[in-house]
């Protein structure tokens, strides 16, 4: 459990990844080697695992993106899941209840290409069926934590 402290150093680099160690310290009131100690320390513990790269909407909006719930075989579901992160296009796989096991969240091109894309997942070894929601339009997004 991270400490109230390293929550708040969070939430700064939630807000800018790139921001500099000096500037956090800044934010914080804290010194550099404070902030390069406890990001050395979250690292370490695996609460930091990576900085990403986050794509602008103007980006995203030439790709087609679409949520596929997926109905897998009881004893399958890490062999499909597996199968999913060997595609490309697909992003995330995410474990669900309900009626599907699983949702892979996946971008293409084009219409065609998520076409063959929604295909493919359907002939995976261990997919019983599918049922593919196409995203219109993000309207906002945020990290929860």
């Amino acid at each position: 459990m991270a400490t109230e402290s390293e929550e708040r150093l969070l939430s700064v680099l939630k807000e800018d990844v790139r921001a500099t160690v000096t500037d956090i310290a800044r934010k914080l009131n804290v010194s550099r080697a404070t902030v390069q100690a406890r990001i050395a320390k979250l690292e370490k513990e695996g609460v930091i695992v990576g900085y990403t790269l986050e794509l602008g909407k103007e980006y995203l909006n030439q790709y087609v993106s679409a949520h596929v719930a997926i109905a897998a075989e009881q004893k399958s579901a890490s062999i499909v899941s597996s199968g999913l992160m060997k595609i490309e296009q697909v992003s995330a796989v995410h474990a669900i209840s309900g009626e599907y096991d699983m949702i892979a969240v996946i971008h293409a091109r084009n219409t065609e290409q998520l076409s063959r894309l929604i295909d493919f997942i359907g002939e995976l070894e261990g997919v019983m069926r599918t049922n593919t929601s196409v995203i219109l339009e993000t309207r906002d997004k945020r990290s929860l934590i």
